[in-house]
């Protein structure tokens, strides 16, 4: 694609996201319930409640630095030369640009862009950042599926639904997630029975698909030879889940930093609905979902018996926090740049300095 068509739909997208913020800003800014204002205007007159919002964010530098060391296991799993202080460097810029670039693969793209520079095994070295995306998203998927069996077998899910369309909602996402972890796992158990021909024979028919073809061939080489690192995909699975349920409980405190208990959903709703929201703001071509993350956070709190305008403040609150982990995690990825290269430019000149005597 030429780069001034390329801009062009960068600044789409950008305008995309801001345009639909707006939207939802100015849709839910005067809203009154019971003779009291309860929009968006209303910010000012809300207690800000600060052990949710420290709660919020130290969960989630948490949650991220989990995220990072995920990696770093599915990188020395494939025997690469690769050190904790490398992921946290790369993890560092990948976060930044997935919170301020459109899309959520824009991360990826630059962990795998910078992981290719620094390792000989270049194609082994990118497969990671993707078997990292693919694990990732069954930790999130997994996650629905465990706790909200729990739920629902023990009666928790319908003390948490308001209504009798909101408990039919949260049982067809429990459901909709246990049918996706069965596949998952049937698919793994196949995966374990194809010989290296035959998996090489099903990558090169993907590569056909038009215009994706190179990138599911490539996640399918990944799969295939992660298989046989089945220790580790467990472990890190395990991690990813960890990491999940500290990203629902950064949202549930990101709400509640503004948001009264009796005008938000439960936690255990938490739990089943925030991972439809992180989907849907994933999906969202722009910088960082913004714009459809408020949307579908506020819809999906609606759909539960609440204020639209609660759940957008919940995102608000949470985008905030990342913005600002983002912007602090760069700041940190500079520096360590700096010294890296200070280090590498000091074994050098002793390199030079042993020769010369």
């Amino acid at each position: 694609m030429p780069v001034k068509r390329r801009l062009i739909f960068l600044f789409l997208k950008y305008a995309l996201g801001l345009g639909l913020l707006a939207y939802v800003v100015w849709a839910n800014w005067n809203i009154e319930q019971d003779g009291i204002q309860v929009g968006l205007s209303s910010i000012g007159q809300r207690e800000f409640y600060w052990p949710a919002f420290l709660s919020a964010a130290g969960i989630g530098a948490a949650a991220v630095l989990l995220t990072f060391l995920r990696w770093y296991y599915l990188v020395r799993a494939q025997g690469l030369p690769f050190t904790r202080s490398s992921a946290l460097r790369l993890g560092l810029v990948g976060f930044f640009f997935s919170t301020f670039l459109p899309g959520s693969v824009g991360g990826d793209i630059i962990k795998a862009a910078f992981i290719a520079k620094e390792q000989s095994r270049r194609t082994v070295a990118v497969a990671t950042v993707l078997i990292d995306r693919a694990v990732g998203l069954c930790g999130l998927i997994w996650l629905v599926a465990i706790l909200g069996g729990y739920f629902w077998s023990t009666g928790l899910l319908s003390d948490s639904a308001t209504s009798a369309a909101a408990k039919l909602i949260l049982e067809t996402i429990i459901v909709g997630a246990a049918a996706l972890m069965g596949a998952s796992i049937v698919f793994w158990i196949v995966l374990g029975t194809l010989s290296r021909e035959r998996s090489e024979s099903w990558a090169n028919a993907l590569r056909r698909i038009p215009k994706i073809g190179g990138s599911v061939a490539e996640l399918w080489r990944a799969l295939w030879m992660f298989r046989y690192q089945a220790r580790t995909v467990y472990w890190t699975l395990a991690m990813a889940l960890v990491g999940h349920l500290g990203f629902v409980m950064v949202y549930y405190f990101s709400s509640r930093t503004l948001n009264e208990p009796d005008r938000m959903p439960s936690l255990e709703t938490h739990f089943l609905i925030v991972p439809v929201g992180m989907s849907i703001q994933a999906g969202f071509p722009a910088p960082g979902g913004v714009g459809g993350g408020e949307y579908g956070y506020g819809k999906l709190y609606e759909v539960m018996g609440f204020l639209f305008a609660a759940g957008v403040l919940g995102s608000l609150v949470q985008r905030c926090i990342n913005w600002g982990l983002a912007l602090v995690g760069y700041v940190l990825y500079l520096n360590m740049k700096k010294l890296d290269a200070a280090f590498r430019e000091s074994l050098e000149n002793e390199d030079k300095a042993t020769e010369s005597r």
